[in-house]
């Protein structure tokens, strides 16, 4: 019988990056994989309201930079860096007082990000949403976004049954054996009256070519001075001048 395995930890090496992008020797990295999960725990619970779907933590001696990627940077960073100060601050209280460094990056699509789509799913089954229509209107978002695949599991007291089981739907195609096959995972549970709900989520944006990487699907900044398009704005009052000297030589 077939086993399952982690998508991205599948894939990890060969098109999905390291979360975790630090060396240690070999009396410090048990410690150090624990520190990383305590504070992966700890910003998660405390930013859950912010849909946060990574967090990517790299260190260099005693320097600890923390890249948190999420959907609604505002409430991370909150009114004039309020938030991201205190944020700093408990972790590195958790930390030991280590030097600690915090970036936030905005999620590009929320609607093609397999650990947002979980939570969303999540959210609704806790406001006593039926399963299968928070399923439903999921995958129709998420394929309209332009994905190839989606599928989403839903598992426990379904509906208030007695006993728990597991319901699942899928559109389009998961390869989740093949190695370049860009297949995003994230996994939610939702708290509800009769228990707890989970929500797994596998997204298929499309196969790569031999050396691309899998979308990291963050917003990148664009050079000062280009238009949508790419293209070099040019001032108005420039392009009214030429026009009109275009209109009297004609």
């Amino acid at each position: 019988m077939g086993q399952k395995t982690h998508p991205t930890g599948f894939r990890i090496g060969i098109i999905e990056p390291w979360v975790s992008t630090w060396f240690a020797r070999r009396k410090q990295y048990a410690s150090n994989i624990a520190e990383d999960a305590k504070i992966r725990r700890f910003v998660k619970k405390k930013l859950y309201a912010a849909g946060v779907s990574r967090i990517v933590i790299a260190r260099k001696a005693q320097n600890v930079n923390i890249t948190v990627v999420t959907a609604k940077p505002g409430i991370v960073v909150g009114r004039g860096g309020q938030g991201i100060d205190e944020l700093r601050s408990a972790v590195q209280n958790l930390i030991n007082n280590k030097n600690v460094s915090i970036d936030v990056v905005e999620v590009a699509r929320i609607d093609v990000d397999a650990q947002l789509v979980a939570e969303n799913i999540a959210l609704q089954l806790e406001k006593r949403i039926a399963f299968r229509r928070a399923m439903k209107q999921a995958m129709q978002r998420t394929m309209r976004a332009g994905v190839q695949g989606i599928k989403v599991m839903v598992s426990g007291r379904l509906g208030g049954a007695e006993i728990a089981r597991s319901e699942w739907a899928k559109e389009g195609r998961i390869p989740l054996q093949t190695l370049r096959a860009d297949v995003q995972y994230g996994f939610a549970e939702a708290d509800t009256v009769m228990g707890k709900i989970g929500v797994k989520v596998w997204v298929f944006k499309g196969d790569l070519m031999p050396g691309e990487k899998a979308d990291q699907n963050i917003k990148t900044k664009k050079p000062q001075g280009q238009g949508k398009e790419g293209a070099p704005r040019l001032n108005r009052r420039k392009r009214s001048e030429d026009s009109a000297s275009n209109t009297t030589e004609a």
